[in-house]
């Protein structure tokens, strides 16, 4: 397994509008295509304005592949455009577990 992470850093203001949008609309879009989300989390401290959220998969090509029909899709490239105005900035990692940890 590996656990892609992404972490978003939303305008000042745009974390409340941000969320309610992929709640009520990018999740039920982004979910059944990228499977097996891990956790969406918001930072309490630290860097504020700040959205990290991890998905799972068994290997790079799958993520390749999940990645790919998700760029494909109609309903995720019009929403997008909702998005992207609350979004400064993106980073992506992708993460691979340990032999001892209990995501493997």
């Amino acid at each position: 397994m590996i656990v892609e992470e992404r972490t978003y850093t939303i305008a000042p203001a745009q974390l409340g509008a941000f969320l309610r949008l992929y709640e009520q609309e990018g999740l039920k879009i982004i979910q059944p295509i990228l499977g097996n989300l891990i956790g969406y989390f918001t930072c309490d401290i630290g860097e504020i304005n700040t959205v990290v959220h991890l998905w799972g998969y068994e290997s790079h090509a799958e993520r390749e592949r999940r990645r790919g029909e998700l760029s494909r899709s109609d309903a995720w490239r019009a929403f997008t455009p909702k998005i992207l105005p609350c979004i400064q900035h993106m980073q992506s990692r992708v993460l691979v577990p340990t032999s001892f940890s209990p995501l493997r």
